[in-house]
């Protein structure tokens, strides 16, 4: 989806019993991007649609167990008002994609993040205690593409902090928010590996010298050497990466091709 001239290239809404928490969002990279309308953020308190005088969102989970599931009601209720405005800012047709962060949810990767670059319009909804009740995810599926996402294998108190990685992971790709676009093409994951090694001056540090490859202006060589070391940490690091055998480094990762030396 490309955005109309003017438009923002992504709105981005985000649902939540602690909005504060979305804070950093007006920070740095994306924060600028926010500020000059890359990025259209909303961040909605989920409690405006709660029950009874303490605005309850949540309630005991059928079936028994420990802990309190988050109620139908509210989210309905949220997400209805949610993709109103968002359809009155961005036309009717417009489709949301709805995210729900859970550790139950696909890994969200660095190809699922260019792929939620290009889908214009966002929305999070950050689940809290045992989750969300699942009706809420059949609902919206029936009508819009829902993705329930995980940033890892483990659990975090809330949704808030697997939204700002979402949002930031995926905002950074878009045209005109990285400074160097280029700088994308040669980060971990871009590729199916790691990133390589980098070094900035002085040349030697506390008796440690950068390696002599970067030094000698040989691109070409330059290039090896970083393809080589790109390999070499992903097989040590994340040799789940290397499912492919022809990525696997071969010898030429191996020899000395100029690392760091004391």
């Amino acid at each position: 989806m490309t955005a109309p001239e003017g438009a923002p290239e992504l709105r981005v809404d985000v649902v939540t019993v602690f909005p504060e928490y979305l804070a950093p969002l007006r920070l740095s990279l994306i924060g600028r991007a926010v500020a000059r309308g890359v990025v259209d953020l909303h961040v909605h308190d989920l409690r405006r649609h709660g029950v009874g005088v303490h605005r309850a969102v949540d309630d005991a989970p059928f079936g028994g167990g420990p802990g309190m599931l988050m109620a139908p009601g509210p989210w309905g209720d949220a997400l209805d008002e949610v993709v109103a405005a968002g359809r009155a800012a961005l036309g009717p047709a417009a489709t949301p994609h709805l995210v729900f962060p859970s550790p139950a949810g696909r890994l969200f990767t660095q190809r699922r993040a260019r792929e939620l670059a290009a889908v214009g319009w966002l929305v999070i909804g950050c689940g809290r205690y045992e989750g969300i009740d699942e009706r809420v995810l059949d609902e919206y599926g029936e009508r819009f593409p829902v993705l329930p996402l995980s940033i890892g294998d483990y659990v975090l108190a809330g949704g808030e902090a697997a939204a700002l990685v979402v949002v930031e992971a995926t905002a950074r790709l878009l045209p005109g928010v990285l400074g160097n676009a280029e700088s994308l093409a040669e980060e971990s994951h871009e590729r199916g590996l790691l990133e390589h090694p980098a070094y900035t001056r002085p040349a030697v540090w506390r008796g440690r010298a950068v390696p002599e490859v970067l030094t000698g202006g040989d691109h070409a060589r330059i290039a090896r050497w970083r393809r080589e070391q790109a390999l070499r940490r992903t097989a040590e690091r994340r040799p789940d990466l290397l499912a492919d055998p022809e990525q696997r480094p071969g010898p030429a990762a191996r020899e000395d091709t100029g690392g760091p030396r004391r």
